[in-house]
């Protein structure tokens, strides 16, 4: 099955862009997964095309009508059917390396980019649109969003990363930030690669690798530290629920 991508954008030309060289670039010409850049203006009711207005209440900007939303996404659920429709928006919940598997191991996904000021809030109960922020920040638009959390889920597809095992130690993966890396030369302007990485002892790199992994996340991301105690204190408590429900 070929994991489908619909993007709903007012700047179709914008895809694939990155998309279409790499590891996607090579996998979509392969067939490992296709996509269709959808206009948003061809689904407006007047002549002019019109798929935003001013904002109720007052205020400066524009916002997407949701009369033109609606019909733009009935059509992509109508070709695509049975994949997630997701709108990307800083006010969203925010994108999680889980919740890029779980897209990954679907039949594929329904993108709306948003610009000017945003969506007519109507837009996400009518049409039950899930609201995915890429981060803390104000884009110009969706569309890049949309492309990256495409290129995340894309390198997780069957055959487009190189080795099976390449993605299972990364950054999230695991609930921690990833190791750091070394390469040739072996010292660079006095910095040498750490010993241990040139042991030759697997059971030392490893440990090592585990601790500069904890040593990170706690440093640089102390809210995904604090979440990966919590999961180990409640997957130790589950476990010994377990014993001693066999030992009853």
């Amino acid at each position: 099955m070929t994991f489908a991508a619909t993007v709903l954008t007012l700047y179709p030309e914008m895809f694939p862009g990155p998309l279409g060289v790499s590891l996607a670039g090579r996998a979509l010409g392969e067939g490992k997964w296709a996509m269709d850049a959808v206009q948003i203006r061809d689904f407006a009711i007047d002549k002019h095309k019109t798929v935003d207005d001013t904002p109720a209440g007052g205020g400066a900007g524009m916002v997407l009508r949701v009369d033109v939303l609606a019909k733009a996404i009935d059509h992509a659920r109508a070709a695509q059917s049975g994949c997630p429709v997701i709108a990307l928006t800083p006010r969203g919940k925010p994108l999680t390396q889980e919740r890029v598997r779980e897209l990954a191991a679907g039949p594929g996904v329904i993108l709306v980019c948003g610009r000017f000021e945003g969506f007519d809030e109507r837009i996400f109960e009518g049409r039950a649109v899930e609201e995915v922020s890429v981060g803390d920040i104000v884009l110009s638009g969706g569309e890049c969003a949309a492309l990256m959390l495409l290129d995340a889920c894309i390198r997780l597809l069957p055959g487009v990363m190189g080795a099976a095992c390449s993605g299972h130690e990364e950054s999230f993966e695991n609930g921690l930030l990833e190791y750091p890396h070394y390469t040739r030369p072996a010292e660079w302007e006095g910095r040498t690669i750490p010993e241990v990485l040139r042991s030759g002892d697997h059971a030392k790199i490893a440990a090592w690798r585990k601790s500069q992994s904890e040593i990170d996340t706690r440093l640089r991301r102390p809210d995904l530290w604090e979440r990966h105690i919590d999961a180990r204190v409640q997957s130790a408590s589950g476990a010994q629920r377990e014993v001693q429900d066999v030992k009853k």
